[in-house]
């Protein structure tokens, strides 16, 4: 596309040959007070001749500018800028898959006509916000949510180039930025609640009743009576406190500040002692099958979650799972592999994808759908890697490894 030079602001004829420069273009004449400037030296932040430093396009406070060459349609979001008399020298590709305009017919046409947006209320942003005749003091815009023609939603954000603090605008920054991502956020964080919710209400019910009727009617029952509902107190009450921990470690993952304590870790006797309580809970001995291989190489991590990992790993394989549950470490060229095989149906493929993110569940038996989640910050926590695969006799397979390591103070 080419776009001519005009000889005054905001005209729609070029006053001189084309010059192919993309779906931005520079202005220049009486209103801006400034020549004419290629737009890829203004995203540069190279002033033209006789400008003021610091007033071009892309220039920040000490009017450097940006020290890339940055073409516009390289632009993740989408950019609009209009110029002093409020017609459109840019609009970039971003902007025209947004708002489903030719940038053509865009380019030298006004800001409120090339992208007409309003606010939830059906009121038009334009006329409310005034960036050209409103209070000479202001800035810009704050991000906000707006709509495009057809109903979509976009968030919306603007800045007003001036000559100096309180001087006229001469150029209207103007970005555009999908809603999907945070839309997912949201329905993430609304998932987290609910789910909570859910998990909370259930094991809290169980405890009030329970105290309620024994503080109520304590003589009425006898001592195995008694010892039955407080071993169902207890156990809720163990359920409320691991819903609370994933919480606690899910934040911390999702903030980066999961600490990880190293110190020597055997992870053969952990494997061991894991299994060891299953088959102290119920389970038949004869349904898991440890194969270690050594030597193994020092592992260094932190213990309390390395049983994290493993318990919910194992855990996960005696529910979900059938048949014999295989558990494999052995070294690697990284530094320690641990694998828990079951003979079960396996996760779908079109459901491998989604294994360690949050609220996945591989069936209906209960658990929040955090575990993984939190297995894989665990993990990478340790700099190390989990992948979830199918073993040989088609159950699901996790495999994590994690690397060769010591703690801060024997490395400094």
């Amino acid at each position: 596309m080419t776009v001519g030079t005009n000889s005054s602001p905001g005209a729609g004829t070029a006053a001189g040959p084309p010059v192919p420069v993309g779906p931005c273009a520079r202005t220049g004449g009486p209103a801006d007070g400034l020549p004419p400037v290629h737009p890829s030296d203004a995203l540069r932040g190279v002033p033209p001749q006789g400008a003021p430093r610091g007033a071009v396009l892309g220039g920040g406070a000490t009017g450097e500018g940006l020290a890339f060459g940055i073409d516009p349609d390289c632009l993740p979001d989408g950019l609009v800028v209009a110029d002093a008399t409020g017609h459109v020298i840019c609009f970039n590709r971003a902007a025209a898959r947004m708002t489903a305009t030719d940038p053509a017919q865009a380019l030298g046409t006004r800001i409120e006509r090339a992208l007409p947006l309003e606010d939830l209320e059906g009121r038009r942003w334009w006329a409310l916000t005034d960036p050209y005749g409103g209070l000479a003091t202001r800035r810009g815009q704050p991000e906000r949510n707006l709509l495009l023609p057809g109903g979509r939603e976009v968030l919306v954000s603007a800045s007003y180039v001036r000559t100096h603090p309180t001087g006229p605008l001469r150029r209207l920054v103007v970005t555009l930025r999908g809603t999907e991502a945070r839309r997912r956020t949201e329905r993430s964080h609304a998932e987290l609640i609910a789910t909570v919710a859910h998990e909370l209400r259930s094991p809290l019910t169980s405890v009030k009743g329970f105290t309620a009727t024994l503080l109520a009617k304590w003589e009425r029952f006898t001592d195995d009576q008694k010892r039955l509902m407080l071993e169902t107190v207890d156990a809720d009450a163990n359920r409320v406190t691991r819903l609370i921990a994933e919480l606690l470690d899910i934040s911390r993952i999702d903030s980066g500040r999961l600490e990880v304590r190293r110190q020597p870790v055997d992870i053969a006797t952990a494997v061991g002692r894991h299994v060891q309580a299953l088959t102290a809970n119920g389970q038949d001995p004869e349904r898991f099958l440890v194969s270690v291989s050594r030597p193994l190489p020092d592992l260094w991590a932190d213990p309390d979650k390395i049983d994290q990992i493993l318990g919910n790993l194992l855990e996960n394989a005696v529910r979900h799972g059938e048949g014999t549950v295989t558990i494999g470490v052995s070294p690697h060229e990284k530094g320690t592999a641990v694998t828990v095989t079951d003979e079960g149906p396996g996760i779908p493929e079109e459901s491998m994808g989604r294994v360690f993110t949050r609220f996945w569940r591989g069936s209906k038996r209960g658990g929040t759908g955090l575990g993984l989640y939190i297995v894989k910050g665990i993990v990478e926590a340790h700099g190390g890697t989990i992948t979830v695969g199918r073993g040989p006799g088609g159950g699901a397979e996790f495999r994590f490894i994690l690397p060769v390591s010591a703690p801060a103070y024997l490395t400094q």
